[in-house]
């Protein structure tokens, strides 16, 4: 009787807080932090660890999922938050079910924003209630429900991520977003992908040859990719529905892939069917191609501008490899780059304007960024090492790159603006050619 009493208080106490998340809400949604203002700094936040409930029922395989722990590096990942240390929080609450907060003892440490939260643990599922407070305010920003599986806390605390950046900043982020590279082990490669925070690696081939250049669709059907399985190459497109894969692209010579279009009807390629390297456009449905390139030149690496209505690609026209940009029809073209002797791998921000790119400096490649009138050229990442392929998150805030030196193989993440580069993946393989996927539901 006395543990049927207890069961139904927890409830209680878990019902009220997410009767709360209806009723208790700042009086005007706001946005707090402009992460694009010159001079941003990133906000200190505390997340404390949450308070965990737990209701017999079957058995439970670990009844303490840590989601405050991989809120933390959720938050941390994205680039906006600095997570203050566990070791510096006062008590700082009152007991008692209406959670009285002394705010006093989060401004002493330094917090500005502070998220608190409870877990009810009932067999395989978890229920969490989340609540974010303004600390300088004294303000609750919001209070929501979660729910989810015991055994996948990292797919609960990235949306509780992804709610915490909307509220500061009106942008959900790139939390429910994965990235795709290439691993090579001898001579045996494939795609795999990784969620943004790291977890659920899956193998998205299992063609065990040369595989290069993988892209995703901005609807999210597709993903396409360069393969030498029957010994050349030749463009595969994957249906991430079906899990159907079909052969796209098998003409003499090169096939390789190239971005897609903004609404995912056609994908960019370059072909050396007619003798030398040009960039076509083929149609997902009919595969039917339409040449843009008609150069002596090298032309390669094409990718779609964000509002459809130019192509950015890598041509040795005027001597070395340089970035140009064209209209789709494939006229009117321009070069970007004038700085540099091997500028290549376009990456057109999802914002438009900027152009991503790696080029040769001091012998070692390095990410720059471009603006697509050919100024604002800046320099990225800065270290020995070869740092390649950059590709933009769906935000248009976050960069993602390869990186390779010595033994050590790394996909790293840093701001647009080249700062606070965390290590994503790292393996003594060799990891190569990232690919950043739209956004998932």
């Amino acid at each position: 009787m006395l543990l049927k009493k207890n069961n139904f208080r927890i409830f209680c106490i878990f019902l009220f807080f997410a009767v709360l998340c209806v009723t208790a809400r700042a009086p005007e949604a706001k946005v707090y932090i402009d992460i694009d203002a010159p001079g941003f700094q990133q906000f200190p936040i505390a997340v404390s660890n949450f308070q965990v409930r737990t209701v017999p029922s079957g058995p439970v395989s670990d009844p303490h999922p840590d989601i405050a722990e991989a809120v933390r590096y959720c938050l941390n990942l994205s680039g906006v938050f600095q997570i203050l240390d566990k070791k510096s929080f006062l008590d700082g609450i009152e007991p008692g079910l209406s959670e009285t907060i002394r705010f006093s003892d989060w401004t002493l440490i330094g917090a500005e924003f502070l998220l608190r939260g409870d877990v009810l643990v009932k067999g395989s599922n978890v229920n969490v209630v989340c609540r974010l407070y303004d600390v300088a305010r004294g303000q609750m920003l919001f209070n929501k429900p979660y729910s989810g599986k015991n055994d996948d806390p990292a797919a609960i605390a990235r949306s509780i991520a992804a709610d915490i950046l909307f509220e500061l900043t009106g942008d959900r982020g790139d939390f429910n977003t994965k990235i795709a590279f290439v691993i090579k082990k001898n001579t045996r490669q494939d795609v795999f992908a990784i969620n943004y925070d790291g977890s659920g690696m899956d193998n998205l081939t299992r063609h065990a040859s040369i595989v290069a250049a993988p892209r995703w669709s901005p609807d999210g059907r597709y993903f396409a990719f360069t393969s030498y399985k029957s010994g050349r190459p030749e463009v595969y497109l994957h249906n991430l529905q079906t899990g159907k894969e079909r052969k796209v692209s098998s003409f003499d010579g090169l096939n390789l892939c190239g971005s897609f279009s903004p609404d995912s009807k056609k994908l960019l390629l370059t072909l050396s069917m007619d003798g030398n390297e040009e960039i076509y456009t083929l149609d997902v449905e009919t595969l039917s191609l339409k040449r843009l390139t008609r150069s002596y030149a090298i032309d390669v690496s094409p990718a779609w501008s964000p509002d459809g209505k130019k192509i950015a690609f890598v041509s040795n026209r005027s001597g070395s490899p340089q970035i140009f940009i064209m209209d789709t029809d494939g006229g009117n073209v321009k070069r970007v780059t004038f700085e540099g002797n091997y500028n290549t791998s376009p990456s057109w921000s999802p914002r438009g304007g900027k152009i991503a790119y790696e080029g040769l400096i001091n012998r070692k490649y390095q990410i720059f960024i471009v603006d697509e009138n050919g100024g604002g050229i800046t320099q990225l990442t800065f270290d020995s090492a070869d740092n390649e392929s950059p590709s933009w998150s769906p935000s248009g805030r976050q960069i993602v790159f390869s990186s390779r030196q010595g033994s050590k193989s790394r996909i790293s993440i840093m701001n647009a603006n080249g700062s606070n580069i965390r290590v994503l993946k790292e393996d003594p393989s060799h990891l190569a050619m990232p690919a950043w996927s739209p956004g998932f539901p």
